[in-house]
């Protein structure tokens, strides 16, 4: 069995939780932490779980919402901490966890998971995203990523569950406050991806086993929940309703696929 949680998602803080099930074994990991303790033990109580039901911290890169917590609760429970050398240096972690190197293109093994690592455009050291498999169902995560490119959308390819970046609507980034070099960085091929750019992906990706899509690091300024549904339903040729939205605070409910 695999089943995912999103505790939130946005430039103030991510962290997924993804858990494989093989008959009496249960391997849980968190994907990135931008949370401090209080923080996260709130949103994990959420979620009927607490931080020593973890078994590893996975992290994608080593910007503050997506690593900002990972010190704090390594020092609260030591468990191993897998990412890119590139990462863990940019985070000077590696003096401070138990840092299990991570490559593009080298699946790593945490218990029952599966973790595929691949590479990305973004404006990080070593970043990756990753796919996640129990060897029967795979969940793709994509965030903070600039542009797609062939290699990105081959690790889509025939996913059964998608976790896809709709950082802004480029119209609203346009006419927003934000000084023009940050629009610049967000709209950049390293920044951040809007709705129309997740929908061309999706669209592009084979879709015959996906049983669940979501939106994910939506822009509170820069974005509104509603756009994204409506870019990547009708990529994807089903309901808005089909489309979940993963939010800074409320993050997303246990799914099982």
């Amino acid at each position: 069995m695999l089943r995912f949680c999103c505790l939130g998602s946005g430039s103030e803080g991510n962290a997924l939780v993804v858990e494989a099930q093989d008959g009496l074994t249960v391997t849980r990991v968190l994907v990135d932490n931008g949370f401090g303790p209080r923080q996260l033990a709130r949103r994990l109580a959420r979620m009927q779980l607490s931080i020593d039901d973890l078994d590893a911290v996975v992290i994608t890169h080593e910007h503050s919402d997506h690593i900002g917590g990972v010190p704090a609760l390594v020092r609260k429970r030591r468990i191993a901490v897998f990412a890119s050398g590139g990462t863990a240096r940019a985070a000077g972690i590696g003096e401070a966890a138990d840092v299990r190197r991570l490559r593009a293109g080298e699946p790593a093994r945490i218990g029952d998971l599966s973790v595929a690592p691949y590479a990305v455009p973004h404006d990080a050291a070593e970043p990756l995203q990753f796919v996640f498999s129990d060897g029967h169902r795979r969940l793709g995560l994509l965030t903070d990523i600039g542009c797609s490119v062939p290699a990105v959308a081959r690790m889509l390819d025939g996913l059964d569950a998608l976790l896809l970046e709709c950082n802004h609507d480029a119209d609203i980034l346009a006419a927003g406050d934000y000084p023009p070099f940050l629009k610049a960085r967000i709209a950049g091929d390293r920044g951040h991806l809007s709705n129309a750019q997740a929908a061309g992906l999706l669209a592009e990706i084979d879709r015959s086993r996906l049983r669940f899509i979501g939106a994910a690091h939506l822009s509170r300024h820069n974005n509104r929940p509603a756009l994204a549904r409506q870019a990547l339903a009708a990529a994807a040729e089903c309901s808005e309703a089909d489309i979940h939205v993963a939010g800074q605070d409320s993050g997303l409910p246990w799914f099982e696929i």
